[in-house]
Formats: structure tokens, sequence, C-alpha cells
């Protein structure tokens, strides 16, 4: 066939036959598929917090701290719950369907970054809510765990550390995923510590929330953000490479024992 048939051929294709177009109707049906999941999340998230907060704090003698900086580990923890359910959960259907490997990989890499980004964004969103409510009732709004910011005016930062925290545990709960679907059990918990790897060095490149206080009375000390940033993402963007070269292999039926 002549180079001009090719590109005629090419171009009266669909749309979804490019390789973007296909990449589009993946990620779609993926997030068909954990949209209950995150939606679930996030609703629960907002109300069970407010709520919380509020109780803890008229526990405590009043309102003098931000009601959502209780429930910042929440959204790393359930990030991860993402990344661990992705394969296991939409693997076989979709490979099944004639989507392949490489596309599977490369669009839950997408997904894992795009929901990160959703929900630092919420986590933004949130705090600048509730910054706007305090100011108008004069209220405190301190931060109970250590940060990367000071203040919650400090958008930049707030997306940035939520963002980094939460795509890294994303990415170690893919590896861990995978890793018990291909391996099986006994050879997935022996690759646990490597699964672990991207948020155990988010955690402590940028000793924010919970850790913090902890590693910070061993002595040890956020090192400079021109370090922590580049660095949780280098680690990240590994992890997610890594998680590609893992799926590329996997046959249809999840290894046992």
């Amino acid at each position: 066939m002549s180079a001009a048939a090719t590109q005629a051929r090419t171009a009266a294709l669909p749309g979804t036959a490019t390789a973007g177009g296909r990449l589009r109707r993946v990620l779609q049906a993926m997030m068909i598929g954990l949209r209950p999941m995150i939606l679930g999340y996030c609703l629960v998230m907002i109300v069970s917090f407010t709520i919380g907060g509020l109780i803890t704090q008229y526990v405590g003698g009043g309102l003098d701290h931000s009601m959502w900086d209780y429930g910042t580990q929440s959204p790393k923890y359930f990030s991860a719950a993402i990344g661990i359910t992705l394969t296991p959960a939409l693997f076989t259907l979709m490979i099944a369907h004639g989507v392949t490997r490489r596309m599977f990989a490369i669009a839950s890499g997408v997904l894992l970054v795009g929901t990160a980004a959703g929900i630092a964004l919420l986590w933004v969103l949130v705090y600048q809510v509730e910054r706007v409510i305090y100011t108008w009732a004069g209220l405190t709004q301190a931060l109970e765990n250590p940060h990367l910011f000071t203040k919650t005016s400090q958008v930049g930062l707030i997306f940035t550390e939520f963002f980094l925290l939460i795509v890294s545990h994303e990415v170690a709960g893919w590896l861990l995923g995978i890793g018990f679907y291909r391996f099986g059990f006994w050879k997935g918990l022996a690759l646990l510590p490597l699964g672990v790897l991207p948020a155990a060095a988010a955690e402590f490149l940028l000793v924010a929330q919970w850790i913090a206080q902890a590693l910070e009375n061993t002595g040890y000390h956020r090192p400079p953000l021109a370090v922590a940033v580049p660095g949780v993402i280098a680690v990240s963007a590994l992890g997610l490479y890594f998680g590609y070269l893992l799926i590329r292999p996997i046959g249809l039926k999840p290894a046992k024992g």
C-alpha cells in the first residue's frame, strides 16, 4: 500500500482509533469503575471532618483550630487504596475487551496523577472555604499538624504538599496491587518494602503532617524544598515506570498463593 493510501486510510478512521482517542476511552472506563469509590470518599470526608472537627473542638473548649487539619492523613491512605484496587479490579476486564497492557499501564498512570491533583485541589478548596468562615466569625484557624505551609492562604504550598503525598501513596498502592496480582501472596509480600518506597520517600523528604514531629524528635529535619519536591516527583515517576514494566508481562489470570 502506498504512503498516500495509508495516510488517507488513517485520516478516515474515527477519532477513537487514534492513540489519544483510545487513551481517552480507557480513562473514561476506569473513571466509571472507580467513580463511586472516589466520589463516595469525598462526600464522606467532607461531612465527617466537618462534624468531627466541630465535636472535637467543642469538647476541647471552643473553635481554635482548623477542622480540616484533623483529617490530613485520610487522603493519603484512601489514595493508596485506589492504587491497590486499580489493577486487581480492572486489569482482566479491560484486557479481555481488547485494551493492551501498555495502554492499561499508561492510562493507570494518568488516572493516578489526575486523581491526586483533583483530591489536592479539594483540600485547597476546603481550607479556603474554612478560612473565609473563620475570618468572618472571628475564629482562629490554627493548624494541628506541621505542614509545608504555615497559613491556609498559601494555596500553592497546600496543593504541592497534598498532591505529592497523595500521588506517592497512590503509586505505592499501585505497585503493591500489581505485585500481589502478578506474583501471588508470598512473592507479593516479599516485594512489600519495594512497593512502599515512593510513600516512604515522600514522608521523609517532605516531613509533613503526623510523622513530622516524630522525625524531628530524632533530630532529622526536612531538606530544602528545592531538593524535597523534585525528589518526591522523581521517586513517584520511577514508581509509575516500574509499575508499567511490571504490567507488560502479566497474564489474564492472577497468580495464586
